[in-house]
């Protein structure tokens, strides 16, 4: 047996520390001022309304901060460490290391640069623009390569079942980062999806759900293998139990998204897939859990004094309860109640605060003494944090879930003649603010237990000393074979890194290439329809507005075959509908009514005075005023360059078209200008000059945004 001598790297391990607390503080602030713009609107988007902080520009950067931010550098500090004493090596290089920490930091900051100023592709979870998605990819393969190498170079030779889950995280991760960033750009600040509708429906939530899933889960989940025994001080409960928990998730998982779209327009086989499938994914989650739980038998003596193992618990149960909770909200007739409302976002914040949040809380207090060589500064002010933590998130789930059921029930209600009984949307809009209020709480008392925990590891790391180069020594055993008999088959995997990877990519490829492939390639999945049309050069300005002002974080655009749908927007939504929007605009939240059949009922003249002040228009609206819209010259440089896009992507403009789109955008332009000044009231009309005036709005954003919002649903009018 030969004994090397070595180093841990800390320093990279320690600088993913600061920037998980750095950025989740950062990430939580933004969400909190999302949420008091819904719980205090006339504050925060009249008094306060700056384009930059609207709730639509706003909303994707609180969960892009969160999500790859806070929870992106917690997955790196917490791999960086455990990976290397799991191999008994210090990482490949030290200087991918630092690239992978450096690049990540400077995507963040792209995000934060680029997302408040509209900015965007428009697609949940992956707003960010093309060039900053190739960074991502760029970064995630630095981060693999080192992970690989220092795996091939290790001092072990079984892996652990920790690295599993890492292993999993890394390749699914790309296969969804690359397959759902497919974009054709325009210009530096503007791409547009390569897919479309239907498929580009499927595409995304494929890659949102996984997100969930191979983001925010199976690294923590590898992360838990790891840290709950040591903080425990006792061996997983059952090795063979993490086999099947491992191989089962990742195969299932990838199923799932399509539970996203039920009773919209994508097939129904891929519904009925995406229903399956969730179901059957609480078994594995559970098995996970469990295995986490019972790892502490024995060592709950220990929970009560342990500030990390309290951390552990409450995650673990977070973890349960919405594993339990999700495969229940894809049922059809749970989903009927829950899809468009706050039932979803408590459903989110239970996963992203109690077990995202929590678990990494637990696993700063746990890294720091250990780094530092030291005690952590302060226990009281670490328990007093678990308990704010914990109400915290008491304060923030239950009254979205009340708010949940009260919408989903209260857009259902019906008179016993049959008429809506909350015919007025903003009925139940007003029905919300007392939650939101609550809900802003909750979010504040989880953001001063974040703060108080910072506090705490500065004042730790001024303790301690930073041990950069953590001295280390292991008997080598990659190279010796021992003959022990008849061994279990799942070892030879074990030892072959590679190997595993190329069986974890065969597993989780699967369903994706199921789900997806006949959608792409089979046309009688998504039928055409003769009536719909291309968008005119001026609704295409309006719609690249629509989505860079966010309207689809609360608008959705997708009318279910329900009738309490029907009897409130009209005609169902047919997937022949979507053939050209890139990227598709169903929402996943109704903040606000749909949008489908906005098209043609109401004036041009009402959508002008709402977008500029919508409570007054619509007494009891939380919507915000797009004032600067008003103000703002519409860029029409690259009106040409978009249509020629547009025709890459199978969108049948004339050809030759880009050259006369400027001319007929600016025709409709001054014909909505007209209809809108022309409806001006009496007395404002005798003290302005009318044909400076349209001269003057024609040019400006809302005019294209207004004429998105009256093409909407018009190709197909459906009886209201």
């Amino acid at each position: 047996m030969e004994v090397e001598k070595f180093s841990y790297d800390n320093k990279v391990v320690r600088n993913f520390a600061y920037a998980t607390v750095i950025w989740g503080i950062t990430g939580m602030l933004v969400g909190l001022i999302a949420a008091l713009q819904l719980a205090f609107p006339e504050f925060f988007n009249d008094y306060l309304g700056f384009s930059f902080l609207s709730f639509g520009r706003i909303r994707p950067l609180h969960t892009n901060a969160v999500i790859f931010a806070f929870v992106g550098n917690g997955i790196f500090m917490g791999v960086y460490y455990s990976l290397q004493r799991l191999l008994k090596t210090r990482m490949w290089s030290d200087k991918l290391s630092n690239i992978n920490f450096w690049g990540w930091q400077f995507i963040i900051l792209c995000a934060v640069l680029t997302l408040p100023f509209g900015i965007t592709s428009g697609k949940e979870y992956a707003e960010l623009e093309w060039w900053i998605d190739i960074l991502i990819t760029i970064l995630w393969v630095v981060f693999g390569f080192n992970m690989f190498a220092t795996l091939l170079t290790r001092r072990v030779k079984h892996i652990y079942v920790a690295i599993w889950f890492y292993i999993a995280t890394f390749v699914t991760v790309a296969i969804l980062h690359i397959f759902n960033s497919f974009e054709l750009p325009v210009s530096f600040f503007k791409s547009y999806s390569w897919y479309a509708g239907v498929q580009d429906a499927l595409v995304q939530w494929w890659y949102g759900h996984n997100a969930v899933a191979f983001f925010l889960t199976t690294p923590y989940l590898g992360l838990m293998y790891y840290f709950v025994p040591k903080a425990a001080n006792r061996p997983v409960y059952s090795y063979r139990l993490s086999i099947i928990h491992f191989w089962s998730l990742i195969f299932l998982y990838i199923w799932a998204g399509p539970h996203h779209l039920l009773y919209t327009s994508l097939p129904d086989w891929a519904q009925s897939l995406g229903v399956v499938f969730s179901v059957m994914l609480i078994a594995p989650s559970w098995g996970g859990m469990l295995n986490g739980l019972l790892t502490l038998r024995g060592a709950w003596d220990r929970v009560r004094d342990d500030v990390m193992l309290k951390f552990m618990v409450v995650a673990l149960t977070c973890y349960g309860m919405v594993t339990f909770e999700g495969p229940l909200l894809s049922l059809k007739n749970v989903n009927v109640i829950s899809h468009f409302t706050d039932w979803t976002v408590a459903h989110v914040h239970v996963g992203g605060l109690g077990w995202n949040g929590m678990f990494t809380f637990g696993l700063l207090y746990w890294l720091f003494p250990r780094i530092y060589k030291t005690e952590l500064y302060s226990k009281k002010l670490a328990f007093q944090h678990f308990w704010i933590a914990t109400l915290g998130i008491i304060l923030y789930a239950i009254p979205m879930y009340i708010a949940g059921f009260m919408q989903g029930l209260m857009w259902q209600d019906f008179n016993p003649d049959g008429t809506l009984v909350n015919a007025d949307f903003l009925k139940t809009v007003d029905a919300m603010k007392p939650f939101y209020m609550l809900r802003s709480l909750g979010g504040l008392l989880f953001i001063v237990g974040a703060v108080m925990m910072f506090y705490n590891l500065v004042k730790t790391a001024k303790k301690g000393k930073l041990v950069a180069n953590e001295e280390a020594e292991a008997v080598v055993s990659r190279n010796v074979e021992v003959n022990t008999g008849k061994e279990f088959w799942h070892r030879s995997i074990e030892r072959k890194p590679i190997k595993f990877m190329i069986f974890a990519i065969i597993v989780v490829g699967i369903g994706g290439l199921i789900e997806i492939v006949p959608t792409m390639i089979v046309k009688s999945n998504v039928p055409t329809i003769s009536a719909v049309k291309p968008y005119t050069p001026l609704e295409l300005e309006g719609r690249d507005l629509y989505i860079k002002e966010g309207c689809y974080n609360c608008h959705s655009q997708m009318i279910r075959p329900l009738r309490f749908e029907t009897s409130r927007y009209g005609e169902y939504s047919k997937s022949g509908e979507f053939v050209y929007d890139h990227p598709f605009q169903w929402g996943s939240k109704r903040t606000g009514p749909d949008l489908a059949r906005e098209g043609g009922l109401r004036s041009n003249n009402w959508h002008y005075q709402h977008m500029l002040a919508p409570k007054d228009i619509s007494p009891g609206s939380i919507m915000p005023a797009y004032i600067w819209m008003k103000d703002n010259e519409l860029d029409i440089s690259l009106i040409g360059t978009k249509i020629r896009a547009m025709q890459t992507l199978g969108v049948p403009y004339p050809k030759g078209y880009d050259k006369k789109a400027l001319a007929d955008l600016q025709k409709q332009a001054e014909e909505i200008a007209t209809d809108i000044v022309n409806n001006h009231p009496k007395e404002v009309l005798k003290n302005i000059d009318i044909k400076a005036e349209i001269k003057r709005i024609k040019s400006k954003e809302i005019v294209a945004l207004i004429a998105y919002l009256q093409r909407i649903g018009t190709d197909i009018k459906g009886k209201k």
